[in-house]
């Protein structure tokens, strides 16, 4: 099969950092091509200079078996190359239809023709199979929606070369599924797809060819048949991780209860839930998406009002009414997405590590002492392995993993009694993965209770001491972490008893 792109000696830098050193890559015509790697390893940057957004500083890149120099999107875009990016670029206010055409609208004298609009959108979802409602305002679609709207703007301007960057990173499980059963459809007309994820199962399930990438260099380039995940992580952190978790410490028999949950429930979302969690301990919340845990945890951090049942936080009545009072009662939370609950990405780490805590940094007249909230800053940022940046360095600008290590952080500033993670290794890299484990890990050998929500089944089984199951808004079963399997969350999970 002839390469539709390739990178002959690629080298890019920003500043005094290197981003791609001297890179080879062959991108086949059809396939479906996947990037591994590290944050920082150079898989954006990758796909960035192919679909025009970066030009290399030396190398080549052909396209089709010409060599091409892109300097803007819109060159590559000229040649049916583009960018699916995270963030996407859509106009809130438009329909999908209008978002779709936007800038090649079909004209009638001036104005434009929207029934031939309707007719080449009818035309363009029975070719591809990708179906979004045409009329909606693309505001009120789901991210999933949005990113289909992505997906057929980009074909309705004749793209044979889609470059998408992490886009089952904010999905749930089944949008997820839908969106690469739509990248197969892709794939199967013919549409090559350049495809960067952390989802390494994902990544297995999908793709003809894999580039593991590491530290701006090709580690190697396979056919996706001939690896596994474990030889995924080798080749992307550069070593054999025998183990990928810390060693569990088991907390101490007459170790007290921290949190006790009796017959909690929030109508609409999870009733009937008892459990408790012992200082030392870790507990994961394991279910599918939508059995209730993310609810679960916002009502136990004060977000959300219980509508009935109990909770006792260190052997007493805790009814926290917001996050404040909870905060204030030894609570600490990392939400599920660190962007819109956690993090202020335009302000530097000093402030979302202090933030919670500046009562502790004010002095008498309202005074922030900056001396001491640097040096608790810079204190948190080095025990939580914070690498890369330095404590003024704006959020924004880390990685997805040291931005999550960042958040962990603001809780370590004073000691709390319960630590809830929602998801907390979602969307960053393998590496980053460890350092977080390792946190959690060290934080439960201090005596702090940890409840974990966990979507990766490897995760829920290889850090937990017991195994919480939720479906349906009901607890369904519990588990001893280092007995249990795949097989028993999952079958629990379904609805079943497990065997």
């Amino acid at each position: 099969m002839n390469p539709h792109a390739e990178l002959r000696g690629v080298t890019k830098k920003f500043g005094g950092a290197v981003a791609l050193n001297s890179v080879d890559v062959n991108i086949e015509a059809g396939a479906i091509h996947a990037l591994v790697g590290e944050n920082g390893a150079g898989k954006s940057t990758l796909g960035k200079i192919i679909t025009g957004v970066h030009t290399p500083d030396s190398g080549q890149l052909l396209v089709n078996g010409s060599q091409v120099a892109f300097k803007t999107p819109r060159d590559a875009l000229a040649l049916g190359i583009t960018l699916v990016a995270q963030e996407l670029s859509l106009v809130p206010q438009l329909s999908a239809a209008e978002n779709i055409f936007l800038g090649i609208e079909h004209l009638r004298g001036p104005v434009i023709d929207h029934a031939a609009t309707r007719t080449r959108f009818d035309e363009l979802v029975e070719e591809y199979g990708i179906e979004v409602p045409p009329d909606q305002v693309v505001s009120r679609l789901s991210v999933a929606d949005q990113q289909k709207v992505e997906i057929l703007r980009s074909l309705a301007r004749d793209a044979s070369l889609i470059v998408m960057d992490e886009p089952t990173a904010r999905l749930s499980s089944s949008e997820a599924h839908n969106l690469r059963t739509t990248v197969r459809k892709l794939s199967g007309k013919g549409v090559t797809v350049i495809y960067i994820s952390h989802f390494l199962d994902e990544v297995l399930a999908i793709s003809d060819r894999v580039t593991i990438m590491r530290d701006g260099t090709v580690v190697r380039t396979t056919p996706t048949d001939t690896e596994s995940r474990s030889s995924l992580i080798e080749g992307i952190v550069g070593r054999s991780l025998e183990t990928v978790f810390p060693p569990r410490q088991a907390p101490e028999l007459a170790a007290p209860a921290v949190l006790s949950v009796r017959g909690l429930e929030r109508t609409g979302a999870f009733e009937d839930v008892s459990f408790e969690i012992r200082a030392g301990e870790i507990v994961t919340l394991a279910g599918l998406v939508g059995s209730g845990r993310t609810e679960l945890v916002r009502v136990l951090f004060g977000a959300d009002p219980p509508t009935g049942g109990s909770i006792d936080l260190n052997g007493l009545p805790y009814q926290p009414r917001s996050p404040r009072q909870a905060i204030r009662a030894g609570v600490a939370m990392v939400p599920e997405s660190r962007s819109t609950q956690g993090l202020l990405p335009l302000l530097p780490v000093r402030i979302n590590i202090t933030l919670a805590h500046l009562s502790k940094f004010v002095a008498p007249g309202g005074v922030v002492r900056a001396n001491q909230e640097s040096s608790a800053a810079e204190r948190i940022s080095q025990a939580v392995g914070l690498t890369g940046a330095t404590i003024e360095t704006r959020t924004a600008q880390l990685s997805g993993g040291n931005q999550q290590k960042a958040l962990f952080g603001r809780w370590l500033v004073s000691r709390p009694r319960l630590f809830i993670a929602d998801e907390p290794t979602r969307g960053v890299d393998v590496g980053a993965k460890r350092g977080i484990y390792n946190l959690l890990v060290e934080l439960a050998s201090q005596g702090i209770a940890i409840l974990l929500v966990s979507s990766e089944l490897e995760e829920v089984l290889g850090l937990a001491h017991r195994i919480i199951v939720m479906s349906g808004g009901r607890i369904v079963g519990e588990l001893a972490g280092e007995q249990a399997s795949e097989k028993d969350v999952m079958t629990l999970a379904f609805g079943a008893s497990a065997a």
